[in-house]
């Protein structure tokens, strides 16, 4: 066997060699394009329901194309808009590819939902994939998102009680005063703990929200002032005076709530010797 030279080794080399493209005197492979893999249509029952939150006997989703309810689907491969229209006898949802006579057929809910079976698909695709009304009118229950949805809830529920749970008195009250009231000076301090953990439980997303509030015991305080007569609101609601000589503390903005306002000025330097005045008085 011959002996091979240099030179011919690497020309062996570069006969197998991926293409390479030269960009500023630099070899770079050639990117390879990829295709984009077209999504997959499962066939399966699928179940439709209104997204206003109401069940009503009967309602009607628009089947066909009309003046009154335009029914169309933006091709984006064709580039065109084309027309959808909803036919028992017919595979395919567009009008332009319905052949021969066509039977018409209605889209009904009934007490908000509508069941599709798996031999409709004509049905099915229009609803799920072309109908200009999905995700407005209606949408498609999905199992596995509802059950993500439901597992975010629990996780924000239980991130709430943990809060309500290691949270002090004062700031307890804070909170449920903003919920429930004057009521809350009423409250033991085991009815305020229950209130509070059941506060949590029934609206986690509102208590998490409330708890950092940076404001919300400076509000807690101007309300509990008011209505120990320290502080007094007038009945317009637009000035706050102290109790004993009705000297003029500040101006409520026009449009802005009051015990808001009264929070904003306590971080004020007036307000500042005002608020811890105020929590002398209230221990």
């Amino acid at each position: 066997m011959a002996k091979q030279t240099r030179q011919d080794i690497q020309e062996d080399v570069q006969a197998y060699a991926p293409e390479t493209v030269a960009v500023d005197n630099a070899p770079v492979s050639a990117p390879v394009k990829k295709e984009k893999a077209a999504p997959v249509w499962e066939i399966k029952d699928r179940l439709y329901t209104l997204k206003t939150g109401k069940t009503p006997l009967v309602f009607t989703i628009p089947s066909r194309h009309s003046s009154v309810s335009p029914l169309l689907y933006f091709d984006p491969e064709l580039k065109y808009q084309r027309e959808l229209r909803y036919a028992t006898n017919q595979p395919s949802v567009f009008a332009d590819e319905q052949k021969g006579e066509s039977t018409l057929g209605r889209i009904i809910m009934r007490n908000g939902m509508l069941r599709v079976p798996k031999e409709q698909q004509n049905l099915q695709k229009l609803l799920s994939l072309y109908h200009p009304l999905k995700d407005v009118l209606y949408e498609e229950y999905d199992s596995v998102q509802d059950s993500v949805d439901e597992l975010d809830w629990i996780n924000l529920e239980i991130d709430a009680l943990m809060l309500a749970k290691d949270m002090d008195i004062d700031h307890a009250e804070a909170v449920l005063r903003s919920e429930y009231g004057s009521k809350v000076s009423e409250l033991t301090s085991s009815e305020l703990r229950r209130d509070l953990l059941v506060f949590a439980k029934r609206n986690p997303n509102l208590f998490i929200n409330l708890a950092k509030d940076e404001n919300i015991q400076l509000r807690n305080i101007g309300i509990r002032a008011t209505e120990a007569g320290i502080i007094k609101l007038s009945p317009d609601q637009r000035l706050f005076t102290f109790g004993e000589t009705n000297r003029k503390l500040m101006s409520v903005p026009f449009d802005e709530h009051p015990y808001s306002a009264l929070a904003a000025w306590f971080k004020t330097d007036e307000g500042m010797e005002v608020y811890k005045n105020i929590e002398k008085r209230l221990k």
